[in-house]
Formats: C-alpha cells, sequence, structure tokens
C-alpha cells in the first residue's frame, strides 16, 4: 500500500461545526492531506472567526452559515456547495452540544434540543449529501461519536443517548448504502483538552490537580488527556482510499481506557 492510499487530493470535504476545536483540528488534517475544506455554523461571527483560523493556518476554506437542524436549509446549503466549490466526497457530522443537567432536573425541551443537534443533524446532513455520493459512486461519512455512546455518566443522560444513537445510524447508513460504495464510520474521542474542559485540568490552589484531571489521566493508559491533534490521523484514515473496506466501525481515540479496567486503589 502507497502513501497515495491516504491521499485526500482534490476532495471536498465538509466538516459541520468545524470553526473550532475538533472539527478545526480534523479539517487541518484533511487540508494537509490535500482536501478542499468546506465548514458550516450558526453565525455569521463564528463562521468569520473560523475563516480567520483557517488563513492564519494558512488553509483556504469554504465557510457557510447553516442550521444543521433545519432540513430545508441544509438542503439548500448542500446544494450551494455543489454549485460553488463542487460534490461533496466527505462528510464529518461534528457539531454538537451537550448540557450537563441531572436527568431529574432537565427539561424535556433541552433533552429534545440535545438529541435535534447531536442525533437529528448527522441524519439531516448525511442524508442531503448520500444522493451526491450514489452518483459519484463514493463516499466517505464520519460520525463523531463519544465514550458516551458506549458508557453512561451522571449529568449527561440527552448526551449518552444521542451519541448511541448516531453509533447506531452510522451502522445502519454504513448497512444501507455500502453497496454504493459509501463507508460510514465513527470516530469516538477520548477526554480531549479543549478550552471546554480547560476548567477541569486548571491546578488547584495548593497546586494539586482538579480531581475531575486526577480521575481521568488514572483511566487513561496513555497518562494523559487527548489533544485535539491526535484525531486528525484517524480522520484521514477514514477519510481515505485507504479504509475503503471498513465500514460500520467507531475507532475510539480515548488512550486506551475502553482497554482498562483502572488502577487498583492503594
Amino acid at each position: 500500500m502507497s502513501s497515495t492510499n491516504f491521499s485526500l487530493e482534490g476532495k471536498v470535504a465538509l466538516i459541520t461545526g468545524a470553526s473550532y476545536g475538533i472539527g478545526f483540528a480534523i479539517a487541518k488534517a484533511m487540508a494537509g492531506a490535500g482536501a478542499v475544506i468546506v465548514f458550516n455554523d450558526i453565525r455569521q461571527e463564528l463562521v468569520d472567526k473560523g475563516l480567520a483560523s483557517y488563513e492564519a493556518a494558512g488553509i483556504q476554506a469554504h465557510g457557510y452559515v447553516c442550521d444543521v437542524t433545519d432540513e430545508e436549509a441544509v438542503n439548500a446549503f448542500v446544494a450551494k456547495v455543489e454549485a460553488e466549490v463542487g460534490p461533496i466526497d466527505i462528510l464529518v457530522n461534528n457539531a454538537g452540544i451537550i448540557k450537563r443537567i441531572p436527568m431529574i432536573e432537565m427539561s424535556a425541551k433541552d433533552f429534545r434540543q440535545v438529541i435535534d443537534v447531536d442525533l437529528n443533524a448527522p441524519f439531516i446532513v448525511s442524508k442531503a449529501v448520500i444522493p451526491g455520493m450514489i452518483k459519484k459512486g463514493h463516499g466517505k461519512i464520519i460520525n463523531i461519536c463519544s465514550m458516551m455512546s458506549e458508557f453512561g455518566r451522571e449529568t449527561v443522560s440527552a448526551y449518552a443517548a444521542a451519541k448511541g444513537g448516531l453509533k447506531m445510524l452510522t451502522r445502519n447508513i454504513a448497512s444501507e448504502y455500502g453497496e454504493y460504495n459509501i463507508q460510514c464510520n465513527g470516530i469516538g474521542p477520548g477526554y480531549i483538552a479543549t478550552p471546554q474542559t480547560a476548567p477541569l485540568r486548571e491546578k488547584q490552589p495548593d497546586g494539586s490537580r482538579h480531581p475531575f484531571d486526577q480521575f481521568i489521566v488514572s483511566k487513561t493508559p496513555a497518562g494523559r488527556w487527548g489533544e485535539a491533534d491526535d484525531l486528525g490521523g484517524p480522520a484521514v484514515f477514514l477519510a481515505s482510499d485507504a479504509s475503503d473496506f471498513v465500514n460500520g466501525q467507531i475507532l475510539y481515540v480515548d488512550g486506551g481506557i475502553q482497554a482498562y479496567i483502572g488502577r487498583q486503589p492503594s
């Protein structure tokens, strides 16, 4: 197998919600492999911030405003991308939200909003790009799943329900459209060091680690939090010809957490 199997040269990659964070890191890796990057965000100011970040990284990205929970808006967005940039070869369903609320305190409205963004939106966007992939005779869909696609945890009932559903949507897209040379796989990030998780990693006044930081590091054989860039290689692999016979799988990029029962308390 040559390195050309991992090339994304000339491919159009749509990464939803990729103006920052994990989506941005995946887009950077794909751009480095030759892909043309398209991303969206929900407001123009977020798209503009994203475009500035891509420009600073030396990447000429195409940014659009689109609410991925709005089917009509998504269909118009995908048609616009196809007309202005080209047919979409790679889709990464990255846009997502989390609400950390104990289940009995969570309103049905909040629960529905998390399901809408984290599960309904990947269905809507995938549905919009699959016909073009069928027409081209190939396509790659990567759903950003989660450790919570497998595990439960306090305060994340909606998020875990959505990400568990996304794992099964991934398998069903693979089952339904594999015959058209479309591969749909997921990436399940472990605990990733992002601005959102920074408060959980701050040193305590006495110089010790935050209790949650200690907990995560003790549960991770790698002995550290992941970096957003750790997701780039797996994403490029799943977007490339190297993974043409890989379908319906979730690749957990978690530093080994799921393989590890944990250290015995001293």
